[in-house]
């Protein structure tokens, strides 16, 4: 049997050298020898094996979790689809105009004030020095951990007619004169400034670090050349910082939109009490869905125009050599003033509120540590502590499985993975509910035609249902610090341990996870603190009559017995600082290192 010779290769594919190669281009290099160089390369891109996607048990498990976790994102996006109800004509028609009129009006002036308040109190705290900047350096992030909803309710029984403000400038001001200052804190212009108060810290953290990351030769070069500190920063360091200006006021605006506690509290209609209404007070599911849509519409927006701005910009300090910033010294009346300027935003962001919480726990203590208060404390704890095990144990499952198969599945279903903090807890809790409702309607037709009795709800409802929703909604919190305590191991070590035969899940938890201890705690703590504060979420999935410290502080608010909202308050404002003293030694470790390691 003749067998067929193999085709002979292309000459123009394989031949290393043209029948007349190009000639010296005048380079200094010969163009011959360029053009080989050149093919060669194109050679070894074009028949480099390509990652495939292998079908391993992390692949498998990782690809089932990153399903779980979007499936609340995709149930709402599948739900507008659905039919609508006259519920939903009906609010189209009369309040729709409004929850868009009002969330947008919050969206850029809470953006405008923290643009404000954090770029100009990180540029002084990063290049000037003045007296206070290291204690005002860390009183800056404080805020953070003042939830929004404790701030309003504060600030508005501290500005009512019988505050210790109106007190006093009823002294010196007519009444009439003072009568409306509690009125104008309940309103939108309001809602915009006490939003700002507690979330410039996003703007001020990220930019913070930007201006640390800069070299301190290219503002000194600014300077010789004969540029003004003013014109330095806004001509040099300014432009160098926006990425993080734009991420910074991105984290801002999806804050914005995730609350609820506030707005209602104050009386402002914006998406996320919309959704509370048509849930609740309408109960229509389908009105809830479709309103949870435009606001994940909303959301999605900022995420693209955040991409697009960004788009692949780099930026470098110009130098091999990295030199910090030295901060300047300020003297005279601009060192006060830069003081003064930085310990604003820290008195009323936080100072002033928590002295106000304090003083009401002083007055409702003996009456207020009960049982009833040990059972709120043990609830929520209970539910941030199982929240972020699981959280650290889910992202740690992700990263290690990008790690041992960087294939582009898996870094797209990585990044997917953390949607769930761009979306509110509003709509994540409805999009939890739906398919649950679902399952659960299944499970019980399933039951009745086996057995011909009734089951009551598995899942909806449950403490499970309420744990999803958070792991849903906070996984990015843990899976960033878990992916960055990676990128510090060097890989060689995963290498040699598989080489001496141990299997990639030992190789995990005997070399990975001892040299990730601390990242590992640090991950749920963020996200146990973050559990600790969430509203919304928790209002619409908690179990019937089970409450946290969070539910319970806002409806006593609500209710008008704020003095005895103080003591839940104040428990998770002093847990909430752990994370922002954590934040702080991170990024003050930028001044010496002049990276984040």
């Amino acid at each position: 049997m003749a067998v067929t010779p193999p085709p002979e290769p292309d000459a123009a594919r394989w031949s290393p050298v043209p029948p007349h190669p190009p000639t010296n281009s005048g380079s200094g290099r010969p163009g011959a020898q360029g053009w080989i160089r050149r093919r060669l390369s194109g050679l070894r891109d074009q028949y480099r094996p390509r990652p495939r996607v292998t079908l391993t048990g992390w692949t498998v498990a990782t690809l089932i979790v990153v399903a779980l976790v979007l499936l609340p994102i995709a149930a709402v996006t599948l739900g507008i689809f659905g039919e609508s109800s006259d519920t939903w004509r009906h609010l189209a028609s009369t309040v729709l105009a409004d929850y868009l009129g009002n969330s947008a009006i919050l969206v850029l002036g809470v953006g405008a004030l923290t643009l404000l308040i954090g770029v100009g109190t990180a540029w002084l705290v990063a290049t000037c020095e003045f007296p206070g900047r290291r204690l005002l350096e860390t009183g800056l992030i404080l805020p953070l951990a003042m939830p929004t909803y404790i701030m309003a309710y504060t600030y508005a029984e501290i500005l009512s007619h019988t505050g210790p403000v109106q007190g006093a400038l009823q002294l010196v001001l007519d009444p009439s004169v003072t009568a409306g200052l509690r009125t104008g804190l309940m309103s939108l212009t309001g809602a915009t400034f006490i939003l700002a108060l507690v979330l410039y810290p996003y703007v001020y953290l990220i930019t913070r670090a930007s201006f640390l990351k800069q070299s301190g030769g290219i503002l000194e070069t600014s300077r010789i050349l004969g540029k003004s500190g003013w014109s330095s920063f806004f001509k040099v360091a300014l432009p160098m910082a926006r990425p993080a200006l734009v991420a910074g006021v991105t984290l801002v605006l999806m804050e914005v939109l995730n609350e609820y506690g506030a707005v209602k509290y104050f009386g402002v209609s914006t998406f996320t009490t919309g959704i509370f209404r048509a849930w609740f007070s309408l109960g229509d599911t389908p009105s809830a869905i479709r309103l949870s849509a435009c606001l994940l519409a909303f959301v999605f927006v900022l995420i693209l125009g955040e991409r697009a701005q960004r788009g692949r910009a780099r930026f470098d300090h110009g130098s091999s050599r990295f030199r910090p910033v030295v901060p300047f010294q300020l003297q005279g009346w601009r060192a006060w003033l830069a003081t003064g300027a930085c310990a604003i935003p820290v008195l009323f962001g936080f100072l002033v509120p928590v002295l106000q919480l304090v003083s009401w726990v002083i007055g409702v203590a003996p009456r207020a540590l009960d049982a009833r208060f040990l059972t709120l404390a043990m609830n929520s704890f209970g539910l941030a502590m199982v929240a972020g095990f699981l959280a650290v144990v889910i992202a740690l499952l992700i990263v290690y499985s990008v790690r041992l198969s960087p294939t582009p599945l898996l870094h797209l279903a990585s990044r997917a993975s953390s949607l769930g903090y761009s979306v509110p807890g509003a709509v994540i809790a409805v999009g939890v509910m739906v398919p649950f409702i679902w399952i659960d309607r299944q499970v019980a037709g399933v039951v009745q035609s086996l057995t011909g009795g009734s089951v009551g709800l598995i899942l909806t409802g449950t403490v499970a249902a309420l744990v999803f929703a958070y792991v849903v909604r906070f996984l990015a919190v843990a899976l960033n610090p878990v992916d960055s305590g990676f990128e510090r191991i060097c890989g060689n070590l995963d290498e040699t341990s598989r080489s001496l035969g141990s299997p990639p899940l030992r190789t995990l938890f005997k070399v990975d996870v001892p040299l990730l201890k601390g990242t590992l705690l640090s991950a749920g703590l963020l996200v146990f603190v973050d559990v600790l504060k969430e509203l919304p979420l928790t209002l619409i999935l908690r179990p019937f009559d089970f409450d946290t410290l969070a539910t319970r502080a806002f409806q006593l608010a609500m209710d008008e017995q704020v003095a005895e909202s103080a003591l839940p308050a104040l428990l998770i404002v002093l847990v909430g600082t752990l994370p922002v003293i954590l934040l702080n030694r991170l990024i003050g470790r930028q001044r010496t290192k002049g990276s984040y390691g």
